[in-house]
């Protein structure tokens, strides 16, 4: 497993939809990174070509999120299979961690389908992403995912952003104390890094640093808008103030 970079004992990791944005976190000296694409979606599974180049052209720490479709985390069978498989070519290609997660109807973790893909993930590391975020009782769910194994869990506090979810954040890095990480991420930036590493007491954060890059088309078709959105791309001056904010946090 790659070594991932430290900034003052605390690992920043930076949601990238691309290679360029990968390149762009590397060289800002980022921690890891979370593949995805979709970002609008809330992140999808990336390609096998994204992950194998992340791979080769980078130092960082690469971290999968395995998620077929957007939507909920109540899994069918055909969508299990997919993710079965998109877990063992991760396992393959040498990642670092998958990030993935799934829920039963009633909001309860699906410890089911969780030790099966924990175990078909090893020796990777096992993130719990923001299924957790839909999750009923939080507490709860937090030490059903403890008791599973997994390495880390992303959330916002079960808040549409971490910054709103700062008290349960902080609560839950006090109970996981050190059998696991809770990383706080949803709206993470420049401006509140610093005051949710300090407020919370988390040794990771998760930020999408992005911004939008336009269509680089010249030619455009007046009688059809579609396919030249903006896209998110990761911006190195962003990445670059969340390393300085995180160098100036009161570490206890």
């Amino acid at each position: 497993m790659r070594n991932e970079r430290e900034i003052q004992s605390i690992h920043l990791e930076i949601c990238a939809s691309s290679l360029e944005s990968a390149l762009i976190a590397n060289k800002a000296e980022a921690s890891r990174v979370e593949l995805c694409q979709d970002l609008e979606l809330g992140g999808t599974t990336p390609s096998y070509g994204l992950i194998k180049s992340v791979l080769k052209e980078t130092s960082l720490g690469v971290h999968v999120l395995v998620r077929p479709r957007s939507g909920d985390f109540v899994y069918s069978e055909s969508e299990i299979r997919v993710i079965e498989e998109d877990i063992v070519m991760c396992r393959e290609l040498g990642c670092s961690g998958v990030v993935l997660g799934a829920l039963n109807p009633d909001g309860r973790i699906n410890t089911l389908l969780m030790r099966r893909w924990i175990e078909l993930a090893s020796p990777m590391q096992v993130v719990f992403h923001r299924a957790f975020d839909r999750a009923n009782n939080p507490l709860e769910a937090l030490e059903t995912i403890i008791e599973l194994g997994c390495d880390r869990i992303l959330t916002s506090g079960q808040q549409e952003n971490a910054w709103l979810g700062k008290e349960l954040l902080r609560t839950m890095v006090q109970q996981a104390g050190d059998r696991i990480e809770i990383m706080p991420g949803a709206g993470v930036n420049s401006e509140n890094i610093r005051e949710l590493l300090e407020y919370t007491g988390a040794k990771s954060i998760h930020a999408s640093a992005k911004k939008l890059q336009d269509s680089n088309m010249t030619f455009h078709n007046p009688a059809f808008s579609a396919m030249n959105e903006s896209v998110p791309v990761s911006s190195e001056l962003e990445i670059e103030r969340l390393v300085q904010e995180i160098l100036k946090v009161r570490v206890l």
